[in-house]
């Protein structure tokens, strides 16, 4: 058991230190508002961008998807999305709150934490098994994260402007930096092979210098992000929608993952499934994870409540350190890890 506390503690604490460390250098000053929001930005608009084409590029080829795994994860993930619908249609009626708490029930933060954590308790396997998933499961969120804060806020008559949806899931910067990734994959499946198994043309091999800096500004996007979300830390604005955050991290970081993950182990041992060791990580940081930092930027760019995102992205951080922790003790002992 002692083996099994410290195999959780291992995997979990790195990414719980990060955040600490931003919440200490913002309180003591170290960190102004401004820094924080423009290192936000940075993180959204340029690091996770490369670090998701990075990982979708460097997948070996288009044979090494695991569809079963990939067709399970949205399968869940749209089961939550219409599990998440029925819950705001019923139980909020701030229609500004209504979408925030959507996308906080189907949204996890696997851009950020789901590589690492998946690397903590999966190692190099993991770690292909998550960067595969990124490439369909991230686009997927975004596009169902603009369908929900645009249900019920919209500009003009409350009418839905599709074509306004289609633009901003265009526009997102990390679908823009999937499907890059995904196109060079692609590219890359037609280049002919030399003698000794090497491709004619790569991007490390041709291109090294702009395959070691979209590297080297990969390596920064976790870490710089779970920094900045500890810096973004405030416990101060509870008052007035604790139902509403009660609601969302609930969802999040208890419901979500016991669905995504029973859900799995029972199909497994029907027979139905064939996940190993190998893929329970990346689902324990697909739906364990808390919901994603640009969740509460994409609420205030969408005239929903951002304070409520902000909030649920500071609680379900907090409450995830402790269920992810007792899901892998959960799971280790289960003997799912």
């Amino acid at each position: 058991m002692f083996e099994v506390f410290m195999y959780a503690i291992n995997a979990v604490m790195p990414i719980i230190l990060l955040i600490i460390l931003g919440y200490i250098l913002k309180v003591i000053g170290f960190f102004g508002s401004d820094f924080l929001k423009m290192a936000n930005k940075m993180v959204f608009r340029v690091c996770l961008p490369c670090l998701l084409f990075y990982n979708v590029y460097n997948i070996s080829d288009l044979g090494a998807i695991r569809w079963d795994v990939v067709w399970y994860c949205l399968m869940i993930i749209a089961i939550l999305f219409g599990l998440g619908l029925f819950t705001v249609c019923f139980f909020v009626k701030d229609k500004a709150q209504k979408g925030v708490i959507l996308q906080c029930v189907f949204r996890s933060n696997f851009a950020i934490i789901g590589i690492p954590l998946s690397e903590a308790l999966g190692g190099a396997e993991g770690v292909a098994v998550a960067a595969i998933l990124s490439a369909f499961t991230i686009p997927f969120f975004n596009i169902l994260a603009v369908i929900s804060l645009s249900l019920f806020v919209s500009e003009g008559e409350n009418k839905i402007d599709v074509k306004d949806i289609i633009i901003k899931i265009i526009k997102n910067p990390l679908i823009i930096g999937v499907c890059i990734g995904l196109v060079a994959l692609i590219i890359r499946s037609f280049i002919p092979v030399k003698e000794d198994g090497s491709l004619v043309f790569s991007l490390s091999g041709n291109m090294t210098f702009l395959y070691t800096a979209i590297g080297n500004v990969s390596k920064i996007a976790s870490p710089l992000a779970l920094i900045v979300l500890g810096g973004q830390f405030t416990f101060s604005a509870v008052k007035g929608m604790l139902k509403e955050i009660v609601i969302g991290t609930t969802w999040r970081i208890v419901a979500a993952p016991i669905i995504g993950i029973v859900v799995a182990a029972v199909l497994t041992n029907m027979g139905i499934l064939k996940f190993d060791h190998i893929v329970y990580p990346a689902l324990v940081a697909l739906f364990g994870s808390p919901v994603a930092v640009s969740s509460a930027i994409m609420a205030g760019e969408m005239d929903n409540d951002e304070q409520l995102a902000s909030q649920l992205v500071v609680w379900t951080s907090v409450g995830s350190m402790i269920t992810i922790f007792l899901l892998v003790v959960g799971m280790k002992y289960a003997a799912l890890l």
